[in-house]
């Protein structure tokens, strides 16, 4: 097989394009395949280190404000449409693979004009601008939450396959678990909370876990915090002029960056995050409780309809960033973590709507749209 895959921007959209690339490597040994992104995004790091070649094209996400910038960036984007088409030219590949984002437009079009079979895959729950764009012209749309099935009208073809994550379930036995969190310098004997806002940290959900530690408000449970990469050293500085030591904070471990990610998420009892796709899909699959803080001022406000999958079958309680401090957070934590038979009863509803085989899934609609061509 012969497969150009168009992700670009965020892990959201770069990761499920390489789990799906993996996929066809591990059925079709022999695949080609190469990603179109920008020289921008993370796609720039994630891609080369997955094994593939990049190639990049001018796009950009266009607002509805006129101005130069955006006139510019119109410009460009024309301009990415005609590069995107000479590497369609040029690969002659048998699918294109759009994980969403502005970078589909380009190669969407591309594929189009030679007549290549086109499949979008939607990680939201409400699907983003491109995918509703583009939906005409895709031969199938692979959506992650049924929410979203009904939420795309132009397409025929819309199939729930759910979102190919790293992140699995695991059965630790109670040696394993009890070394994972011995390595993490935290106790057996408190409940678990895992607190993190994305690759990058959340500068919200930050300023209230500093108002928990400040207050030390954290007393009944303990909490493994991933920073993000940029905010640790602010952290750290702001935690000193309150004379509190990053390294030596009771009941807390604080890191830039959680790199066994799957490990500390299985072994948590309560997970608190934003609301991307991949992080309800793994929270559902690892049938997680979950305090949901969906990120504001994104397209079509979709971490809020993403949150809302879980709220709405009892799985997670969702605090708005505008309403989120240590004190609400502090005392949602404790109404959910101190209560086992609540911690209980919300991780079995979000596994209710955990999804297996979505790679398989993925592989088997590539196959029937490339034969139906």
């Amino acid at each position: 097989m012969r497969a150009i895959i168009a992700a670009a921007g965020t892990g959201g959209h770069i990761n499920p394009g390489i789990a799906i690339a993996n996929k066809i490597k591990e059925n079709e040994p022999d695949s080609e395949i190469i990603f179109v992104g920008t020289d921008r995004g993370l796609e720039n790091d994630l891609v080369p280190r997955a094994g593939y070649e990049l190639k990049t094209i001018d796009a950009y996400g266009l607002s509805k404000k006129i101005s130069i910038d955006n006139l510019k960036k119109l410009y460009k984007t024309f301009k990415g449409i005609g590069e995107a088409k000479k590497i369609v030219k040029d690969f002659k590949p048998d699918i294109v693979i759009g994980t969403g984002g502005y970078i589909c437009g380009a190669v969407v079009l591309a594929a189009t004009k030679y007549k290549v079979p086109v499949i979008l895959h939607e990680s939201n729950a409400f699907p983003g601008k491109a995918v509703q764009m583009l939906a005409k012209k895709a031969n199938t749309i692979l959506v992650s939450f049924k929410d979203a099935q009904k939420r795309i009208k132009n397409c025929k073809n819309v199939v729930f396959t759910g979102t190919p994550v790293k992140i699995k379930k695991q059965n630790y036995s109670l040696s394993q678990k009890a070394k994972i969190i011995n390595e993490l310098g935290l106790s057996q004997t408190r409940p678990i909370v895992l607190i993190f806002g994305g690759s990058q940290g959340a500068q919200k959900i930050n300023e209230a876990i500093i108002d928990i530690i400040k207050n030390k408000a954290n007393k009944d449970y303990q909490m493994i915090w991933a920073t993000g990469p940029k905010q640790y050293d602010i952290i750290k500085q702001e935690l000193e002029k309150n004379n509190i030591n990053i390294e030596k904070i009771e009941n807390t471990k604080i890191v830039p960056y959680i790199y066994n990610m799957e490990e500390v998420e299985n072994i948590s009892d309560l997970v608190v995050a934003r609301s991307g796709a991949m992080t309800i899909t793994e929270i559902s699959n690892l049938a997680k409780p979950s305090i949901l803080i969906p990120l504001p001022n994104v397209s079509n406000d979709h971490q809020m309809y993403n949150a809302k999958v879980l709220e709405n079958i009892g799985a997670a309680k969702i605090i708005t960033n505008d309403n989120l401090n240590g004190e609400l957070l502090n005392n949602t934590i404790k109404s959910v973590v101190l209560d086992k038979k609540v911690c209980e009863n919300m991780g079995d509803n979000a596994f209710k709507v955990s999804t297996n085989d979505v790679e398989e899934k993925i592989y088997n609609e590539i196959i029937k749209a490339i034969k139906n061509k």
